[in-house]
């Protein structure tokens, strides 16, 4: 996953593709694109095998993705909360990204990931930075969904004892004595 404000996109996306030709890339634009920016960079992002853009717009600009047939599948992030959030994102985006943090919780973000793929909507289960004891419960949520970013462990200076082990792109299952 690399995150992009609106400068020197192509050649940064080029410069990870350059570096790991192999890596499936998805680009969290953080909400700092226009539209008028997405569309350009469309089909040169499907060139460098760019697999989805995450939050292109402002969420209070997601109205601005209906006219538009992105080549890079999008994901709603900061536009999309909780279930009824969905309704609203159809026909904007293709994907939405699920976060326990933003959704309510365990409970509630299992109920979106269900909701939005029963609506059609790819899944990917993210995470807000925080310790493995907030990415356990998100390792349920992320049994069989499309994308999974739960790194927010990996960018504290200190984690919890017994932390969640990540062996290069995988997670492994929480220990008991971390959740039980």
């Amino acid at each position: 996953k690399i995150k992009l404000d609106q400068n020197d996109v192509l050649a940064r996306v080029g410069a990870v593709r350059q570096a790991v030709p192999g890596a499936r890339l998805i680009v969290d634009a953080n909400e700092a694109w226009s539209i008028d920016l997405l569309a350009e960079l469309g089909p040169d992002l499907v060139d460098l095998g760019v697999e989805m853009i995450e939050q292109p717009l402002p969420a209070a600009n997601d109205a601005a993705l209906g006219g538009i047939d992105s080549a890079v599948p999008l994901c709603a992030d900061e536009s999309c909360h909780v279930d009824d959030d969905l309704p609203r994102l159809r026909g904007l985006y293709q994907m939405v990204n699920v976060k326990l943090d933003k959704s309510g919780g365990l409970t509630a973000g299992l109920s979106l990931a269900r909701a939005a793929a029963d609506a059609g909507f790819g899944v990917m289960v993210g995470c807000m930075i925080g310790t493995s004891l907030s990415m356990a419960p998100a390792t349920l949520v992320a049994q069989g969904v499309a994308v999974v970013d739960l790194d927010g462990p990996l960018l504290l200076a200190e984690d919890r004892p017994e932390g969640l082990v990540y062996r290069g792109s995988i997670v492994e299952p929480p220990s008991p004595r971390l959740w039980g």
